[in-house]
């Protein structure tokens, strides 16, 4: 007998799938009829719920998107923590290696031809991120560790800047070229938002164990 299920439900039973099927087999090689045996359901029904592979790809995104802010408001309003660690925190969370699945994932949307669906996610994250951070800052203006009178459009700007310049996907720099950037980023984030010289020097740290962990695989 064929089991009905929640609209909801057979959305997220055919995005658990799929992102399996693009982690395991790459976006590529992955067809929508794989996902109809995964699943194990027509091709009705999965065109009920998504036009096309792309758009699944693109709910996925959206779901790690989703996810990284939701961690990004629990550590922002953790009233144990002050700003920098909150920060810190944040930073480290967001990151690509913070979540195996999700560096695979971000690895398959590179591979994605269609450069709408890359941008929106970068746009999202921003976005999304920019209040959550915003909120951080105007915490540590109020503890005295950073000094800005634009706190949202400082997060912006460095949202962008970061979430850009520093994608894989978009720039292949040389290694030498991406670690003076990320020490560039670093010098205008404390610069930016007045803080103490060497308070975000963990992130060229982050970078380089995120590339050593990526050599030993």
């Amino acid at each position: 007998m064929r089991v009905s299920k929640n609209p909801e439900d057979r959305k997220t039973e055919i995005l658990n799938a799929a992102e399996m099927l693009f982690t395991a087999k790459g976006y590529s090689e992955t067809t929508v009829n794989d996902i109809l045996r995964e699943v194990g359901i027509a091709k009705g029904t999965f065109y009920y719920y998504f036009q096309s592979k792309e758009e699944v790809m693109d709910a996925i995104v959206q779901r790690f998107i989703d996810k990284g802010v939701e961690a990004a408001k629990a550590i922002a309003a953790d009233p144990s923590l002050k700003a920098t660690e909150k920060l810190f925190q944040i930073i480290m969370g967001q990151r690509p290696d913070a979540d195996g699945q999700k560096e695979q994932m971000i690895e398959e949307l590179h591979q994605v031809n269609n450069p709408e669906m890359h941008q929106k996610s970068l746009v999202e994250t921003i976005l999304q991120l920019t209040p959550v951070l915003t909120e951080v800052i105007e915490q540590g203006i109020r503890e005295g560790v950073f000094q800005t009178p634009y706190p949202k459009e400082t997060v912006e700007f460095l949202l962008v800047s970061s979430q850009f310049l520093l994608d894989e996907g978009i720039f292949q720099w040389e290694p030498q070229e991406q670690i003076q950037k990320v020490l560039a980023l670093t010098h205008i984030i404390e610069t930016t938002l007045g803080a103490e010289r060497g308070s975000f020097a963990y992130i060229l740290g982050m970078y380089n164990n995120e590339k050593e962990g990526k050599s030993d695989e």
